[in-house]
């Protein structure tokens, strides 16, 4: 098996204060229209309009890093100060309740959630354009390409996806990408609460 190579977060880029411009965040939303296609939110800041294109699995950054290390893939990443934003097939949102269940992770709290009609998700800044220098402002680990249709590179179910257009080539990707998500989401959970118990002072005497 090759080995798994570690992906770490994007360096922070110099500030361009006109991101935080009404007319700076209009630039950014006609980018991802003019670019992508994808549907914008107006007001600052510019939003993406999750349910139609795609839809977003929301997780902590360092159980969404894990996750990319595991499972192989193409779909566009972004992270937003400790959180991850990965893009899904549109429709994976209302399956990940059942999916859950069905992988038996269903009634344990999970750090793991989704998006989809009707959600919006804050623009990352658009590839290769300087970062707001705003702390936890949301950037593109991997970046959409322009002029790639987005539905060929996300994961989900077969037969779920926009309506009236074929499921995503990823078919059943949305099990196995869950699957290693939700394990990693409990584990880091898992782990923080060990951190707190270790932070929290000595236990009880005798232990």
């Amino acid at each position: 098996m090759a080995a798994t190579v570690p992906v770490p977060l994007p360096a922070p880029r110099p500030p361009l204060g006109g991101h935080r411009t009404r007319s700076g965040w209009a630039s950014v939303a006609r980018w991802y229209e003019d670019r992508l296609g994808w549907a914008t939110a107006g007001g600052p800041p510019a939003r993406l309009l999750t349910g139609l294109r795609f839809d977003v699995l929301d997780l902590p950054a360092a159980a969404g890093l894990a996750v990319l290390r595991r499972v192989p893939g193409e779909w566009p990443v972004a992270v937003a100060g400790r959180r991850m934003r990965v893009l899904v097939a549109a429709g994976s949102a209302e399956e990940l309740p059942g999916l859950l269940d069905w992988l038996e992770w269903g009634g344990i709290a999970l750090d793991l959630a989704a998006w989809g009609a009707g959600g919006r998700m804050a623009a990352p800044t658009p590839p290769g354009w300087d970062a707001p220098g705003v702390p936890g402002a949301p950037v593109w680990l991997r970046p959409p390409e322009p002029g790639r249709e987005v539905e060929s590179t996300l994961a989900g179910l077969p037969g779920v996806g926009v309506a009236g257009s074929a499921a995503p080539s990823g078919g059943s990707g949305l099990v196995r990408l869950v699957a290693v998500a939700a394990a990693e989401c409990h584990r880091a959970r898992l782990l923080a609460a060990d951190r707190a118990r270790a932070t929290s002072g000595p236990g009880v005497a005798g232990r």
